[in-house]
């Protein structure tokens, strides 16, 4: 299932034939291994994304049978395809288990909300680009993040930073299966922000 979104991404990526904005990922690049965030917090269950997905859904189910490589853009079969496809994945499936629990997961911040410079609400997305360069990822790959109506000064500057550049962060937080429609995007999941912290991975 990870190489299917990773393919997902870098054929969006081609696509949209758009530049990437942080010189450490390409448009379309996922997210590297959850388990592999350095300080991991043992309050905290470490989470992928693929943990967010039912094992038996197909985020590709629309699009069998077709032949992408040989339809046209402009091809109505093509265009409604996708059109499906985005419907589905507008209202993809969730895992109701994850509702509540504590959860650390790192992923690309796309701000919804900022006062000035400071961002106040935004969703995490497991690949570079997704939202503003490239479509949104199905709906059980995104989460609306909720922070705190403060944060400490260092974790602040953290997210401020990755915002600029849609750059990556750890999130850590109660994760509720709460779905969102914003202007960015839907969202299958909900984490009401406890701790953020740049997302960098172990060296050794």
């Amino acid at each position: 299932m990870k190489a299917t979104f990773w393919m997902l991404g870098m054929i969006a990526a081609i696509a949209s034939q758009t530049p990437a904005q942080a010189a450490d990922y390409k448009v379309g690049e996922r997210i590297g291994e959850a388990k592999a965030v350095s300080k991991a917090n043992p309050a905290y269950k470490t989470l992928d994304w693929d943990d967010m997905m039912p094992g038996d859904w197909d985020p590709m189910k629309s699009l069998k049978g077709l032949d992408l490589d040989k339809l046209d853009d402009a091809d109505p079969r093509a265009i409604e395809a996708l059109e499906q496809m985005r419907s589905a994945w507008n209202d993809a499936p969730i895992v109701q288990k994850l509702d509540k629990q504590r959860v650390q997961i790192p992923g690309f911040v796309v701000p919804l909300d900022m006062n000035g410079t400071q961002v106040r609400e935004f969703l995490l997305v497991p690949y570079f680009g997704a939202c503003i360069h490239v479509p949104p990822p199905p709906s059980n790959q995104v989460i609306h993040i909720v922070l705190p109506k403060s944060l400490p000064k260092d974790q602040q500057k953290t997210l401020n930073q990755a915002a600029q550049q849609y750059g990556p962060v750890s999130v850590s937080g109660l994760m509720e299966t709460i779905a969102s429609n914003t202007a960015m995007g839907f969202a299958g999941y909900r984490i009401k922000a406890e701790r953020l912290m740049p997302y960098k991975l172990k060296t050794n």
